[in-house]
């Protein structure tokens, strides 16, 4: 039982501050400048075959982008 109380032990304390380092370290990482033309990118990985739905999704950001142009913030 002394092996399960000490690495209990050290799962409560050094492994959760390493997990807690990682999560924030994979935050940061995905936050940080410069890394939205990856992300984007990325997402449309499922979409990079699909030739109809891209030049649907293009055209309502088209349309979306000149829409949004015009209007007249109140």
């Amino acid at each position: 039982m002394q092996t399960y109380t000490l690495l209990r032990e050290f799962a409560d304390s050094w492994v959760l501050l390493a997990m807690f380092s990682a999560f924030v370290f994979v935050i940061l990482w995905i936050l940080r400048p410069g890394s939205r033309k990856i992300h984007r990118d990325a997402s449309a990985i499922p979409l990079r075959d699909d030739y109809e739905c891209v030049d649907e999704v293009a055209a309502y950001k088209s349309d979306k982008e000149s829409s949004s142009h015009g209007k007249i913030s109140e």
